[in-house]
C-alpha cells in the first residue's frame, strides 16, 4: 500500500485528535500540585512525630513511591493520569508508576520472562543514566576536592 505524505498527514490529523490545551494545563498544574501538596504534608507530619528532617525526606520518598506503585497496581493511578496528564509525571511518583506499569503488564507471562524481564523496561534507562551520571559526577567532585 503506497501513501504519500499528504495522505499520511491526513490520516493522522483524523486519528489523533486536537488536545484541549485549556483544560489539560491547569489539571496537569492542579494535579502536579495535589501530589507535591501531599509530599509536604507527608514530610510536615514525620517531621512532627519527631523524625529527623533528613529521615522524614527518606519517608517522604518512600511513602510517595509506595501510593504511587498501589495506585498503579489498583488501576487507579492511570485514570487521575487521563484526567491530569502530565501532573502525574512528579518525578517520584512517576517515576514509580513507570516501573509498576510495564510489570502488571507482562505478569501473564510468568514471575522471571514477565515480570521480572520486563520490571525496568521504561524506567531501565533512567536508572543506568542517572547511576553512570552520579559515579561521573563524584568522580569530578573527588578530583576537585583534592586539588
Amino acid at each position: 500500500m503506497n501513501i504519500t505524505p499528504e495522505q499520511y498527514q491526513e490520516m493522522t490529523k483524523i486519528a489523533s485528535p486536537n488536545s484541549k490545551s485549556y483544560k489539560n494545563i491547569p489539571m496537569a498544574f492542579l494535579v502536579g500540585g495535589l501530589i507535591c501538596t501531599l509530599g509536604q504534608f507527608l514530610n510536615n507530619l514525620f517531621i512532627s512525630y519527631g523524625i529527623s528532617t533528613e529521615i522524614a525526606g527518606t519517608l517522604t520518598s518512600v511513602s510517595l513511591i509506595f501510593l504511587s506503585a498501589l495506585l498503579t497496581g489498583l488501576n487507579i493511578y492511570k485514570k487521575i493520569a487521563k484526567v491530569a496528564g502530565a501532573g502525574t509525571l512528579v518525578p517520584i511518583t512517576g517515576f514509580a508508576n513507570s516501573v509498576v506499569s510495564p510489570a502488571l503488564e507482562f505478569k501473564s507471562e510468568g514471575l522471571i520472562l514477565g515480570l521480572g524481564a520486563k520490571l525496568f523496561v521504561i524506567s531501565g534507562p533512567v536508572i543506568a543514566y542517572g547511576t553512570l551520571a552520579s559515579i561521573l559526577y563524584g568522580i569530578i567532585y573527588y578530583i576537585i576536592k583534592i586539588l
